[in-house]
């Protein structure tokens, strides 16, 4: 990355001053501030982050998440503190989900057993689907 300017002052009149953490430092000539060149993090596509959000809310826990999309479950917890996101809570039903190809789904609904009693949504992941569906807990 390159530098422009000091981020104090503003100046671009700065010089190297050695290596802190395998990252290059400068000292600013007019206000001797030291600084550095600002770590480039790993930006993970929006995708992943509004398809972890939609897991989230549709039931799934932090670490099912994680199996499915490969994404750690710290880091989607972050992102459900970051968005403030509020899982609505209702004991009566658990979800349990599936990952199958186009022609299983096809399958899957010609069968209208399977659909009794429950709810299901279906959401995309890459070439595959989830399918969620959600039971009564049975007593």
């Amino acid at each position: 990355m390159k530098i422009n300017a000091c981020p104090s002052c503003g100046s671009n009149q700065f010089v190297k001053a050695g290596i802190v953490n395998d990252r290059q430092r400068y000292k600013c000539k007019k206000c001797s501030y030291y600084f550095t060149v600002n770590k480039l993090g790993k930006q993970i596509d929006d995708y992943y982050v509004n398809k972890s959000l939609q897991l989230y809310l549709e039931g799934l826990t932090y670490r099912e998440i994680e199996r499915i999309l490969g994404i750690s479950h710290v880091t989607i917890m972050n992102w459900v503190k970051k968005y403030n996101i509020k899982r609505p809570y209702n004991s009566d039903y658990h979800p349990t989900y599936k990952i199958i190809n186009g022609s299983e789904l096809s399958n899957y609904f010609k069968d209208p057993a399977v659909l009794k009693g429950a709810g299901v949504i279906i959401t995309e992941l890459g070439d595959k689907f989830m399918l969620i569906k959600w039971e009564r807990f049975r007593d």
